[in-house]
């Protein structure tokens, strides 16, 4: 197995850890930032850093394989969901919005799979879908030290910097739900170009 693969695997890995340590209590806190959550925070950043650089060792030493084509964008997919979750569970987050991102992974791995069975190529992501990664990246990792809830700007009960992070944080979360359904809409309405060819059932 090649490094780009097991920094893949690395990925899931950190993802698992992220989960059992926000099942566990771990006492203190810095600048009033619990520690568990700081834990958490480094570990996402790595998993994230983990995701660019396993693409980019891949195709430098060209070492892309079919097992790092179908494993890769998983766990990118398992990583992002998986943290949403936990930040559902702690209040921080409302369901709505991983509901709508995991909607949108199944209805774009579904296009991409057809495309590449029905014209044999790969569907790269569009400027909605790189948009929606960068945005949802940063706003995760804000709310790791963000103890606030998604939008709490609005009961106008927060103040000085509590208000000023709670606001970017909710900012590019919005963003990142807005280029979710932008760029689940470019790739349903290419669905309708491969639907719609002569010999389809």
């Amino acid at each position: 197995m090649n490094l780009p693969n097991k920094l893949t695997i690395l990925r899931i890995i950190f993802v698992l850890i992220i989960v059992i340590i926000s099942l566990i209590n771990i006492p203190g806190s810095i600048i009033t930032i619990p520690i568990k959550m700081l834990i958490m925070l480094v570990l996402f950043i790595i998993a994230s850093f983990t995701d660019t650089l396993d693409g980019y060792l891949a195709r430098s030493r060209d070492e892309v394989t079919d097992f790092g084509k179908f494993l890769d964008p998983i766990a990118d997919k398992i990583l992002v969901i998986a943290v949403m979750i936990i930040f559902v569970q702690y209040g921080r987050l409302p369901a709505w919005i991983p509901i709508v991102v995991i909607f949108r992974e199944f209805l774009v791995s579904g296009y991409r799979l057809i495309a590449v069975e029905k014209k044999g190529k790969v569907i790269a992501a569009n400027i909605w879908g790189k948009i929606k990664t960068v945005t949802q990246m940063i706003a995760l990792s804000l709310m790791f030290i963000d103890s606030n809830a998604y939008c709490a700007i609005i009961n106008g009960n927060i103040a000085g910097w509590e208000f000023w992070l709670n606001l970017l944080t909710t900012v590019l979360m919005t963003v990142s739900v807005v280029a979710t359904v932008f760029s689940g809409y470019q790739y349903l309405k290419g669905c309708k170009e491969l639907f719609e060819q002569k010999g389809d059932n």
